[in-house]
């Protein structure tokens, strides 16, 4: 027993200093479980397409429509739900919200016709609107600029896991019982994340994060060393970086006025001015495109593809739901590791590359009909796919004013969730017109695979405008600063 708990320590030991403390590991995994929830529902309803077919005689661009529908309402909602998440208690926003998803899960489950199932959907997109530029703002807030890469790729983990559950409850529930257990099942871990953000999630000082040093008992920063205190006028570590490297910022969108009053529509106005930014929030979009499509068919094609049952593909999507986990955090690491060594650009350079990588990978998972090469393949590439997720999400946060964090990332989960949402629709269109079955939808993933390759090539020139407009959001805090 002594054995045993010793190295229960010991790995309790070595999780907390992988993170910087055991108070960041219970914030990291409350906000993966928030960005978790739906896709949960995305993996269950995509895993139970077969049966939603047969059940209410709809097509493929019908099965499309069900996902993309959480999408459309998510990007209808998501710009104006940036202004509270800037303005009011983000807690508070997401106690109120997660309630409303938990309602909308189980009354989906009691659908009688497609029509009823579609409507019941639309109340999920609320989820959508909010949990992304909420968890955006409280990591700003939470986490030092310098650690962002890294601790997104355990947060952004949370995506991939809700995926994989929701593909492993939705599919053996739909198998072994009926396919509406698969949404009763999700309005369970629902319940369970409100309690958990009541119980455990603190709200914190925007544009700082002392409170955790202090949780964490830690000694003060060394001499010369700043605390990581946005919202207090002193830059983050990564600015002064950029700074010490005497990069000039873009004079002309210095901020030179608390942003937090300004309307969305200005603040969405003013980040498109920014070329990083732009160009970062469109290689996302198409990354996320081309894995919205292959998540909501992948269920139908592989089976016959390979040849195996539908349990058996559910089975392997966990093998390579591990690659992709492995990959959203070994892209966090490795940005911080080059951007440790002094490659400023380290945020956009890794994205870039993985995401060059992953296309090839992807194209001969879909092409071989051997399913340990194709799921091998499969698994390389989703990991290569994952590695370019944090590290952008964290250059997002680099280039925009602590101020309107929620507003910047209302704005990219907008044009995220319209391509996202329009990926079934166009996958199924597409596959229909190359005539249908297998056969079409190996054709369509092949030719979607283009949008993938435009991602990769659109964070390429990032590289280049990154490290200014990195200046520029350093010059704006220090302008903006409050007095103390």
């Amino acid at each position: 027993m002594d054995s045993v708990s010793g190295l229960v320590e010991s790995a309790e030991r070595k999780v907390g200093d992988a993170v910087g403390g055991w108070t960041r590991v219970k914030l990291i995994v409350i906000l993966a479980f928030i960005l978790g929830l739906p896709l949960a529902d995305m993996g269950t309803l995509s895993a139970m397409t077969a049966e939603l077919k047969t059940t209410f005689h709809i097509d493929d661009t019908q099965v499309g429509l069900l996902l993309s529908v959480v999408s459309f309402i998510g990007a209808v909602a998501t710009i104006p739900m940036g202004v509270p998440v800037d303005r009011i208690s983000r807690r508070k926003l997401l106690l109120w919200i997660v309630p409303l998803w938990v309602v909308a899960e189980g009354i989906s489950g009691t659908a009688t016709s497609y029509l009823y199932l579609l409507l019941t959907r639309l109340g999920l997109g609320a989820v959508v609107a909010v949990a992304w530029p909420a968890v955006a703002s409280l990591t700003g807030d939470f986490f030092p600029a310098l650690d962002r890469s890294r601790i997104y790729g355990w947060i952004v983990a949370g995506e991939l896991v809700g995926i994989g559950v929701g593909y492993f409850v939705g599919g053996e529930l739909a198998s072994l019982i009926d396919w509406r257990w698969g949404f009763y099942a999700m309005t369970v871990p629902g319940i369970v994340l409100e309690f958990v953000i009541w119980k455990w999630l603190p709200e914190p000082n925007r544009g700082g994060q002392p409170w955790i040093d202090l949780v964490e008992h830690k000694p003060a920063a060394p001499a010369g060393k700043q605390p990581d205190r946005a919202g207090s006028g002193e830059m983050s570590d990564m600015q002064a970086k950029v700074l010490g490297a005497r990069v000039a910022p873009r004079e002309h969108l210095v901020l030179h006025q608390d942003p937090t009053d300004r309307s969305v529509w200005w603040a969405v106005a003013y980040l498109l001015r920014l070329p990083t930014y732009s160009l970062a929030i469109a290689a996302s979009a198409l990354a996320y495109y081309f894995f919205g499509g292959l998540r909501t068919f992948a269920m139908l094609y592989f089976p016959q593809h390979y040849g195996i049952s539908t349990s058996t593909v559910a089975a392997l999507v966990f093998v390579v739901g591990i690659g992709a986990l492995v990959g959203v955090v070994l892209g966090g690491y490795g940005a911080q590791w080059l951007l440790e060594r002094g490659r400023l650009d380290a945020r956009l350079l890794v994205p870039s590359v993985v995401l060059f990588v992953s296309v090839p990978l992807f194209g001969f998972a879909v092409w071989t009909h051997s399913v340990w090469i194709g799921m091998t393949l499969l698994t390389f590439g989703a990991a290569a796919f994952a590695a370019a997720i944090a590290p952008l999400d964290a250059a997002r946060l680099d280039i925009v004013h602590p101020r309107i964090w929620g507003r910047g990332e209302a704005g990219r989960m907008a044009l995220r969730s319209l391509l996202e949402g329009g990926a079934p629709l166009l996958f199924g269109a597409v596959s229909g017109w190359l005539g249908g079955g297998t056969a079409g939808l190996e054709w369509t993933f092949l030719l979607m695979l283009i949008p993938l390759l435009v991602a990769g090539g659109l964070a390429w020139p990032a590289r280049r405008t990154y490290v200014r407009d990195v200046a520029t959001a350093a010059a704006s805090v220090k302008e903006t600063a409050q007095p103390e």
